[in-house]
C-alpha cells in the first residue's frame, strides 16, 4: 500500500494534469471516452501553470481546483463501492453516502500535494480500442518525465450525464483493489461505523497538514 500511495502521488496527479497542447473545448454529455481525458488534463494544467499558489502547495486552492475540474467527471459512488466490495451492501444508504463523501475528500487531499511537484512531464495518449456501442472502455496513456514511461490507464462508464472516470490504472495496480483490503480489514475490526470514522479521521489529520514543500 505504500509503494502504490508513493507510485500514485508522483505519478498519478502529474498523469491527470500533465498535457503540452490546450484545448479550447470543454467536455460535454456527448464527448467521447478518450476526448474527455484530454480535455480535462489540459484544461487542469493550464490552471496548475497559471497559479502560483498551487503550484507551492496551497491545498485549498488545489482541493478546489479538483472539485471544480475533476470530479464533475468521475463516479466516486462506484468507485467507493468497487472500493467496499461485498461490504457496500451491508451498509445503509445513509453510510454509503457518508462513505462516498470522506473517500472523495480522501483521495483528493492525500494526493493534491503532488499537484505543487509538476514540472515537465507530459502524456502520451494512445488509441481508444472499443465499439461505438461500449458502455465501459479503457483509455490507456503513458506518463513521460525524467525516469522511466510510466503507463497509467482510466476506467470509464457510459452514464446518462456522458463518460464518467472511476478506476485508475497505474503500472498494473487498480485504485479500487489498493483500497480494499484496507477497507475490509477496518469494517472486520470495525463495522462499517468504523471505516466512516476511519476515514473522518485521516481526512482530519490531512486538512491541518501543512504542505511538505
Amino acid at each position: 500500500m505504500k509503494i502504490f500511495k508513493r507510485i500514485y502521488s508522483l505519478v498519478l496527479v502529474s498523469t491527470l494534469f500533465a498535457s503540452t497542447t490546450i484545448f479550447a473545448q470543454t467536455p460535454d454529455p456527448s464527448t467521447p471516452p478518450d476526448a474527455l481525458i484530454k480535455m480535462v488534463v489540459t484544461e487542469v494544467m493550464a490552471t496548475v501553470k497559471a497559479d502560483p499558489d498551487i503550484q507551492k502547495g496551497n491545498i485549498p486552492k488545489i482541493v478546489d481546483l479538483v472539485e471544480k475540474k475533476i470530479v464533475p467527471y468521475t463516479d466516486m459512488r462506484r468507485t467507493t463501492e468497487m472500493a467496499m466490495g461485498p461490504n457496500w451492501k451491508k451498509a445503509t444508504p445513509e453510510q454509503q453516502a457518508q462513505l462516498t463523501s470522506e473517500f472523495k475528500n480522501l483521495l483528493i487531499r492525500t494526493y493534491s500535494g503532488a499537484l505543487s511537484q509538476l514540472r515537465d512531464q507530459t502524456v502520451q495518449f494512445k488509441a481508444l480500442r472499443a465499439a461505438p456501442d461500449d458502455k465501459e472502455v479503457v483509455v490507456k496513456t503513458v506518463v513521460l518525465g525524467r525516469g522511466d514511461p510510466v503507463p497509467l490507464d482510466y476506467r470509464l462508464e457510459k452514464t446518462a450525464n456522458g463518460w464518467k472516470v472511476y478506476d485508475m490504472n497505474i503500472m498494473g495496480v487498480w485504485l479500487v483493489e489498493a483500497y480494499r483490503n484496507q477497507f475490509s480489514n477496518q469494517i472486520s475490526q470495525n463495522g462499517i461505523e468504523g471505516l466512516v470514522k476511519f476515514l473522518q479521521d485521516r481526512n482530519k489529520q490531512l486538512a491541518t497538514a501543512k504542505p511538505s514543500n
